[in-house]
């Protein structure tokens, strides 16, 4: 029973993006199936909230608030989660209606139902989550601030140019994929968009975004004026120009404030030949609030271990001919 009490509670935490207060926990942690005799749940949740604090598990932030402090739990549908709560925000109504609703609670029960989200909650906070940055009645979660403001412009830059249609079947499109819902017309999605969903998956996108549109808060860097060199594959993703000054700038995200990095060869030897004018910037604890953490010089800094890494590609080569 112990153990079903600390998964019900660290559940909760992982459906609100790892933060909450003592009333959703009150509220949600019975939703999960405990069988349990206890006659004063509020009592049993504060019990196992001083335990999980003793194990630093979780930390308390406030009077009545709590964080996880193993942010690498992140919710297993992370990436469809923000897509939705970046829908409502946005479109509102109009997003509910394209999956054939008439009101939210009919829409929140459904993505429950086909098990995106655990409980209504989570799809509720993720609509908070997004609210804050859009011009819509409600005020969601502005107590946090621009604390997560970085989801949202990474879905800008793949998908903030899509109108409500287009926008609602990139994300039919990857319901009816992922979790074989058939009845979902999805209608015109371009190769293209298929493509940018899978960037939206990936660390390196979310970080350099980040790092693009945060650069000017390392000080080093708070007078440059960047160029993009990512599409030149040349060991390094951009340029900065700082007083006359050229530095050289890799990207690097890590999902948590924990975890390693990798150089290709390529990297390697560019950071080698320009030593102080490459600079390393590692975007940390990107699931949560992105942190920039800068090194110059990283080769000499860290102590690479290199790793020999073969691979076979195949290729289809079209004899010579007169075109």
């Amino acid at each position: 029973m112990k153990n079903n009490w600390e998964r019900a509670i660290l559940k909760v935490f992982q459906s609100n993006d790892n933060n909450v207060t003592l009333k959703t926990l009150y509220s949600q942690v019975p939703n999960y199936s405990l069988n349990s005799n206890s006659q004063d749940i509020p009592h049993t949740i504060r019990a196992y909230l001083k335990r999980l604090k003793q194990k630093n598990v979780i930390q308390q932030t406030g009077k009545s608030s709590y964080a996880l402090m193993d942010t690498s739990i992140k919710h297993k549908n992370y990436e469809i989660l923000n897509l939705i709560g970046y829908g409502l925000a946005k479109f509102e109504s109009g997003f509910i209606k394209s999956f054939g609703f008439r009101t939210k609670s009919e829409f929140y029960n459904y993505i429950v139902q086909i098990g995106i989200a655990e409980t209504v909650g989570t799809v509720k906070n993720r609509q908070d989550l997004f609210d804050p940055f859009f011009e819509n009645k409600r005020k969601g979660w502005w107590q946090k601030g621009n604390a997560y403001i970085h989801r949202k412009i990474l879905i800008d830059n793949l998908f903030g140019d899509l109108d409500l249609f287009s926008f609602c079947n990139i994300v039919k499109l990857f319901i009816k994929e992922k979790y074989n819902i058939q009845d979902l017309s999805v209608e015109g999605v371009s190769p293209v968009f298929k493509s940018r969903f899978k960037q939206l998956q990936m660390t390196g996108l979310e970080a350099e975004v980040y790092f693009l549109n945060n650069y000017k808060s390392i000080e080093s860097f708070s007078e440059g004026v960047i160029e993009d060199a990512r599409l030149f594959g040349d060991g390094y993703d951009f340029q900065v120009d700082v007083d006359s000054k050229y530095f050289l700038a890799e990207i690097k995200g890590i999902k948590t404030n924990y975890g390693g990095i990798r150089f290709t060869e390529k990297e390697f030897r560019t950071a080698r030949e320009y030593k102080n004018d490459y600079a390393l910037i590692v975007v940390s604890n990107l699931i949560q609030e992105p942190k920039l953490n800068l090194f110059f010089n990283p080769i000499d800094t860290f102590q690479f271990d290199k790793k020999t890494i073969t691979s076979h590609q195949i290729t289809y080569q079209l004899g010579a001919k007169e075109w």
